[in-house]
């Protein structure tokens, strides 16, 4: 398997630390425009080739157990996993935390910012959803709040989203970021009246600063422009996701 069709994480993690990113590229049962290796169980594939997608991951990832899956709503829940083994619903949640060893976290993105954390000393980890809605509302200071360990030995990941030269907002979208913090201007470029350029990393680097967590990586993935390995929602509509995967070895 190359690295094309499972991403590696390049971050200063622990060595304990075991993190990976799923591209359309695995080998997997979906058919267009989910070819073919969908992890997303509600945006219109057959459940049969998303439960066989999810089913294979485990070994492509050589994960030690199956993914705690979440029901993401764009929103700021967090929920701490108590055990390895994953519940038979998905919790209501957008992003998900735990310090038991072997327990998967998992976050489905098509143009969404995945960012996965990890303590400096490889005693907890966090997986969040960060879209502009979820990165307006305080997703990831949520996130880092609802961890133990201090912000300055936290680190942080920001996996492949929307990239800066390719999403396109309107200036409703610009107003939630620049109104309550006048020097989030510098992450949005005019494109024409009305409309912006958003960069995503930059807005989450900034909201991750202000939660403390300053050792930020990441964040030079664009699933917009690049519809051989990943898929956009933005770009293509009706598409698959792909999975931000984190879980600390036993």
């Amino acid at each position: 398997m190359t690295t094309e069709h499972l991403i590696q994480p390049d971050w200063p993690a622990p060595q304990n630390l075991r993190a990976a990113v799923t591209t359309r590229l695995l080998p997997g049962a979906s058919q267009p425009p989910f070819d073919a290796f969908n992890l997303g169980a509600h945006c219109g594939d057959a459940a049969d080739a998303v439960a066989a997608n999810r089913q294979r991951l485990i070994e492509l990832a050589a994960l030690p157990h199956p993914p705690h899956w979440l029901s993401q709503v764009h929103g700021t829940g967090v929920h701490r996993v108590l055990s390895r083994e994953p519940v038979s619903m998905p919790r209501q949640a957008d992003a998900a935390v735990t310090d038991v060893p072997g327990a998967v976290l998992a976050i489905l993105t098509a143009d969404c910012l995945p960012v996965l954390f990890a303590t400096k000393n490889g005693s907890e980890i966090a997986a969040a959803h960060a879209g502009w809605r979820g990165l307006a509302a305080g997703v990831l200071e949520a996130t880092v709040a609802a961890m133990r360990s201090a912000p300055e030995n936290i680190l942080a990941w920001l996996g492949p989203a929307a990239g800066p030269a390719h999403y396109e907002i309107g200036e409703e979208v610009r107003a939630v970021f620049v109104d309550p913090d006048p020097a989030a201007a510098t992450c949005f470029v005019a494109i024409r009246p009305g409309h912006w350029l958003v960069d995503l990393y930059a807005l989450a680097r900034r909201r991750l600063a202000a939660a403390g967590v300053t050792a930020v990586s990441g964040g030079d993935l664009c699933t917009i422009s690049d519809p051989q390995r990943f898929y956009s929602w933005r770009r293509d509509g009706r598409t698959g996701r792909m999975a931000s995967l984190v879980w600390l070895a036993r």
